[in-house]
């Protein structure tokens, strides 16, 4: 029977070759054939990226589905925020409902766009999906009134968490990329909607949750 980790694998595979957005099998085999598509070594062996990864030049493609906004920046190069990049990417990020921005922790960025980068590598070049960055107080209180996925101390308020998804990705799979980043915590919010859950990530303590 196979694993929980070989079919997570199989489903990235069969993403990049094109069965989870449409095409058929019929048509996806012949691709396979012809272009000789390969699955990833290890989907989740993140630490075995070489150096070169890390110190290429970073852009991210974003949106921002409760308001359209799309925009795709380069931000870092040369070991340096590019700070004009970066403050737009603080704008995406804020908080929609409390119309108000704050500063987004680097390291968050660099979660999102080597996520973003990693899947790249296997054909799938998708914008990255920002459902919730920073949050004011009043936004995560007003969340926990209502009955939503919130934690009193979010990591949010702080501007060190977002809320993502990348079309037609599997929540599990993105998840389970993201955690093997080691870089804080990852929630996997399962949901039987058209477009599916989201990932939590953020840069606290490494841990996991499902909600």
């Amino acid at each position: 029977m196979p694993t929980r980790r070989q079919i997570l694998k199989k489903t990235l595979f069969l993403t990049a070759a094109g069965l989870c957005t449409g095409t058929s099998l019929v048509q996806a085999q012949g691709a396979k054939s012809s272009a000789q598509l390969e699955p990833p070594p290890d989907l989740f062996d993140s630490q075995a990226l070489d150096i070169e990864f890390w110190v290429k030049p970073r852009t991210l493609d974003v949106i921002r589905p409760a308001t359209g906004e799309r925009s795709k920046l380069l931000y870092w190069k040369d070991g340096e925020v590019l700070d004009s990049a970066y403050q737009e990417l603080c704008h995406i990020l804020r908080d929609v409902n409390g119309k108000q921005a704050a500063a987004i922790d680097p390291k968050l960025l660099e979660t999102l766009w080597a996520t973003q980068a990693y899947v790249a590598r296997f054909g799938m070049t998708r914008p990255l999906e920002i459902l919730s960055g920073y949050r004011t107080p009043e936004s995560n209180r007003r969340l926990i009134e209502e009955g939503v996925p919130a934690a009193r101390k979010s990591l949010h308020m702080e501007g060190r968490a977002a809320d993502i998804r990348i079309s037609q990705l599997h929540e599990e799979v993105l998840g389970e990329l993201i955690r093997s980043f080691r870089q804080g915590g990852v929630g996997f919010y399962y949901r039987p909607s058209a477009r599916g859950g989201w990932i939590h990530t953020d840069t606290g303590l490494q841990r996991t949750w499902k909600g």
